[in-house]
């Protein structure tokens, strides 16, 4: 791609931008407020109190308590720390632990190593739309069961859970429930109250912040063990001089994904509805992957019959249009997506698969540019596919 060429960013799940404002806030903490917030001199008061402000912030943004917040490296520290710090402190009253079969690798993975070490998982099945089902879920709950583990939102396709009813019925039967909010933190509204949620896993460069910093939140009451030993920070549990540009970082990301979240959502919306509705009628043979509404505002997942999905991306990003075929963490994978194959799509197709994920910069012209060279794209490769030729030849 030439330097020129202008970029149209449509891989918003994968990362985002950081802001301006978020970068500025930063920058003083590299250079000019570089103190450790451990030490006792005044110097390092600044970053002290810069850390405890931004703790707030994001306690603020979920109904929780700041000491119920706890910084990490990002979402795949969060959920690890959470899953394996949770079945080390509760495993005297069970081994057995719930989550589904789309949930991101960091979970998947984890709990396969748990199951390594003697541990029990059930991984529920999803509906065609990518949902967990509650029925389903009540029948996994054992007396030894000590925790659930359902993602807020799906970070292929988009599909939000069902996440109060789940988070009531983990209370009920007194089972700790912990989600990965990655995608869906600032994007939607969350209340950790309100869907009785224990522990939540959250990620800055998600949401226009920078990389490399996220947050663990762990409710008052819940006993999680340290999961990196050494110093007292973040209250003797995750030990580590804090990162100090990242955490203003993450704190003023979160302040400003806040402060707009329902006019950003309400724009995403509108640009969404209109490049799903154009493509499955402009595009044959070509479906939406995950839930039809109930889907974070951004996100628009298509699987093309007939076609492979890294040609697709290959030929939009000579266009100027940069997409993905699913998780940025598997992308270096050939094996189609899990979460398609656990929706129930054939492996053909869930090899053309496309996600696009949008942001408030996103325009409508873009959006229009987008479909047409789909379009374009989409027909091309179709034409040099001897499927797609015997399937016109048979007539259907």
């Amino acid at each position: 791609m030439s330097d020129d060429k202008k970029v149209i960013y449509l891989d918003n799940a994968a990362t985002t931008r950081t802001k301006p404002e978020v970068v500025e806030a930063m920058l003083p903490f590299f250079t000019e407020y570089y103190g450790n917030p451990s030490s006792v001199y005044d110097f390092s008061g600044i970053s002290k109190k810069a850390v405890s402000d931004a703790r707030q912030i994001l306690a603020s943004s979920i109904g929780a308590k700041p000491q119920e917040i706890y910084f990490t490296a990002g979402g795949s520290e969060s959920d690890n720390w959470a899953i394996k710090a949770a079945a080390e402190a509760y495993q005297k009253k069970g081994r057995h632990i719930i989550t589904s079969k789309i949930e991101h690798h960091a979970v998947l993975h984890t709990c396969q190593y748990l199951e390594r070490q003697g541990f029990e998982v059930t991984y529920l099945d999803v509906d065609e739309n990518g949902v967990i089902k509650l029925e389903e879920l009540k029948r996994a709950i054992r007396p030894d069961t000590i925790l659930i583990s359902i993602m807020f939102a799906n970070n292929e396709i988009g599909t939000m859970e069902p996440i109060k009813e789940i988070g009531q019925l983990a209370k009920e039967h007194q089972i700790l429930f912990h989600t990965d909010a990655v995608q869906a933190y600032a994007h939607v509204p969350i209340d950790v109250d309100e869907c009785h949620i224990d522990m939540l896993s959250a990620s800055g460069h998600k949401l226009s912040g920078p990389k490399g910093i996220g947050f663990l939140y762990i409710r008052t009451g819940v006993k999680i063990l340290s999961f990196i030993h050494g110093g007292a920070q973040e209250r003797k549990r995750r030990a580590g001089t804090e990162n100090v540009p990242g955490i203003v970082g993450l704190g003023k990301a979160a302040e400003l994904a806040m402060a707009t979240l329902k006019e950003r959502a309400e724009k995403e919306k509108g640009l969404r509805d209109r490049l799903i509705r154009r493509v499955l009628s402009e595009v044959p043979y070509t479906r939406l992957n995950g839930h039809p509404t109930d889907r974070l505002p951004n996100n628009a997942d298509f699987a093309f019959q007939f076609i492979e999905g890294e040609s697709l991306l290959i030929m939009l990003d000579m266009a100027g249009i940069c997409g993905s075929s699913g998780s940025a963490c598997t992308s270096g994978s050939l094996d189609p997506s899990h979460v398609l194959l656990a929706i129930g799509l054939p492996h053909e197709i869930a090899h053309g698969s496309l996600r696009l994920t949008l942001s408030e910069e996103t325009t409508m012209e873009e959006i229009d540019y987008v479909v047409g060279e789909i379009k374009r794209i989409v027909e091309r490769l179709r034409s040099m596919s001897p499927l797609y030729e015997d399937f016109v030849k048979q007539g259907r």
